[in-house]
């Protein structure tokens, strides 16, 4: 499968955008008219520049408007130029649009004959002409309409350029391109979008989204686009997307969406045409296998007591490195206090963290070429040789997943590589059964990617994004969640350290993972164990409840229990309950939290966290 990128796509400077899309793994890039005003380069030089980057110029987007324009001799007379750039590029294709203009004439056979007349010129220099039509063309809207002119214009330098954005911001079937002959698409561009009624011109300039972030179905398009045979490039066209930090960002996530899309088409329909390297399908999660903290060996001893008061005891130790292994039930914490090594050099940047992740899947190898084969890195330190093997990639904020399995012998490493330590008298375990969720923290602008990175990785269903009340600024969430609920992931983005999450992320100098969740079947016997372990919970003021009672019609008593231990509670629609218990905050800011889920419940508690941020941010101003 071939992969390309609209030059339009970002900006920067057009060595950069090759640069980072040639190291992302795309085969070409589309050239407009722009790259020429801003570049101040010749055709030549800059068909020269792009074939240095190892890329082709998939095809040129020009803003000449022709067929339906009244003045047909001066419209042939600006194609003619742009033919002569388009073979200056060593390019094939020329896109030329359906015309917005006001002064644009309708007619079927006008335009099949102007068109017509454009492709025998093209033909002439061995050179194509990609027709598109555009949801906020004035004639041309319908991609039906478009083909018909293409058909009855006759000519084999002549095809169409299908956008999935023009197909179906209009809210049209995209089944009948099923029915259009493979030969006669020349080209074909990705972009989603929001569900979200405007002014499709501004929708088209404004909110066009990488495959998989907006709500268009893309894959419904993609299956009919492939099911005709087309074999040509995928491209993506995003108009200046800024919602990356970067053009690499930018590049390496389009890359992963288009890959991530095609092979969701493939294994939807076996019988498509689709020549893209086998790898394996979406892992699906079933537990967070454990969770790693960097910690010096004061910083190790501090949060040792925190887990001590949690109901956690140390278990194990590691066989040749300074890490222990704490649990409680299900839940396993190791705590890293190498001097050396990657999890030392998180410590110096980040202090006390969450460095690595690890996710028990089906397959732990499969999980990790899936990754690969999607842009992530691998994750390689020396081992010892005690040490296993384990599956690993880079995660958000240079942190680590490490993927296990139950199959193969990956699942005796905590056999293989620690040693049991002596039972540790005197430790009430509190109830914990399990990890619910993780809560990862981002600046704004990396929200997206990470989101699509998990999604892509993993058989994830992806909540819309939401806006979590703080006084000091937006913060962005985002929910991932296994349809079992056995994986939980709340990812939070912000662009100012003035909010809470903000200010961890600051503080932290970019620490990932802000707060874990555990899970307890009973919230309030666990409220009663931890209030003789030396357990203090986050305080929370006595206005809230006094909402509470009245959001929810809770009895004089209900309300008493949840005042006492400091519980937050929510209820949603079907009856569902949901109950919150929050640490007091260790370090640069990072928290534990204790969840009870009832009758369903599937959130996360949004109409509580106004309240826990306040009280957080009480605590960091006394």
């Amino acid at each position: 499968m071939k992969t390309s990128i609209s030059s339009l796509s970002v900006s920067d400077t057009l060595e950069d955008k090759l640069a980072a899309f040639a190291a992302a793994g795309f085969d070409g890039i589309e050239i407009s008219e722009q790259d020429f005003a801003v570049q101040g380069s010749t055709p030549s030089e800059i068909g020269k520049l792009v074939r240095d980057h190892g890329l082709d110029v998939t095809l040129f987007q020009t803003t000449l408007a022709l067929p339906g324009m009244p003045d047909r001799a001066r419209a042939l007379t600006q194609l003619e130029r742009r033919l002569d750039i388009i073979s200056a590029l060593d390019a094939p294709l020329l896109l030329l649009k359906a015309p917005s203009d006001p002064q644009s004439l309708g007619g079927i056979d006008r335009m099949a004959d102007d068109l017509r007349n454009a492709a025998e010129r093209a033909a002439a220099r061995g050179l194509r002409i990609g027709f598109e039509p555009r949801a906020q063309a004035r004639h041309i809207n319908d991609y039906r309409d478009a083909w018909e002119i293409v058909r009855r214009a006759d000519h084999s330098a002549l095809g169409l350029v299908l956008d999935s954005f023009h197909v179906l911001a209009r809210g049209l079937s995209p089944e009948g391109i099923r029915a259009i002959p493979a030969e006669r698409i020349f080209h074909v561009q990705m972009a989603d979008a929001p569900a979200v009624e405007m002014d499709l011109d501004f929708k088209s300039r404004g909110f066009r989204q990488l495959p998989g972030e907006g709500d268009l179905p893309l894959l419904t398009f993609l299956r009919a686009v492939l099911a005709t045979g087309y074999s040509g490039a995928l491209g993506l066209d995003l108009r200046q997307d800024r919602s990356r930090p970067s053009t690499r960002n930018l590049a390496l996530d389009g890359y992963r969406a288009l890959v991530t899309l095609a092979d969701a088409a493939r294994r939807a329909e076996p019988s498509l045409n689709l020549n893209l390297p086998a790898f394996p399908p979406p892992s699906r999660v079933e537990d967070v296998a454990f969770v790693e903290f960097t910690a010096n060996e004061d910083q190790a001893r501090s949060l040792g007591h925190m887990l001590s008061c949690l109901g956690f005891a140390p278990v194990a130790k590691h066989k040749s490195r300074q890490v222990a292994l704490w649990q409680q039930n299900d839940i396993r914490i190791v705590v890293n206090s190498e001097p050396t090594g990657y999890a030392h050099s998180a410590q110096v940047m980040h202090g006390t963290s969450i460095c690595d992740i690890g996710l028990t899947v089906p397959d732990a190898e499969a999980a990790a070429r899936r990754a690969e084969a999607l842009g992530a890195r691998r994750f390689h330190q020396t081992r010892h040789p005690d040490e296993m093997n384990i599956p690993a990639v880079r995660g958000v904020g240079g942190s680590v997943l490490h993927f296990l399995d139950r199959k193969s012998d990956l699942r005796r490493v905590w056999k293989r590589e620690f040693v049991p330590l002596p039972q540790v008298t005197g430790v009430k375990q509190a109830g914990l059964r399990r990890i619910d969720h993780l809560a990862q923290v981002m600046q704004l602008n990396e929200l997206p990617g990470w989101a699509q990175f998990y999604a892509a990785l993993f058989d994830v269903d992806k909540a819309s994004e939401t806006r979590v009340a703080d006084a000091g600024g937006p913060v962005r969430s985002r929910a991932l969640q296994t349809e079992d609920g056995s994986f939980r992931l709340t990812m939070n983005g912000v662009d100012t350290h003035r909010t809470f999450a903000g200010r961890f992320l600051s503080d932290s100098y970019g620490a990932s993972v802000q707060h874990i969740a555990f899970h307890t079947d009973d919230i309030f016997e666990t409220a009663r164990v931890l209030a003789t372990t030396r357990f203090t919970a986050l305080p929370i003021p006595q206005s809230y409840y006094e909402d509470l009672a009245s959001a929810f019609d809770l009895s004089d008593s209900f309300v008493a229990d949840l005042v006492a231990a400091n519980i937050l509670y929510d209820r949603d629609p079907l009856g569902g309950e949901f109950f919150q218990l929050y640490s007091m905050p260790h370090g640069d800011g990072f928290f534990f939290e204790i969840v009870s889920r009832k009758s369903g419940y599937n959130g996360y508690g949004a109409r509580n966290a106004p309240y826990r941020t306040a009280a957080f941010k009480r605590l960091s101003t006394r």
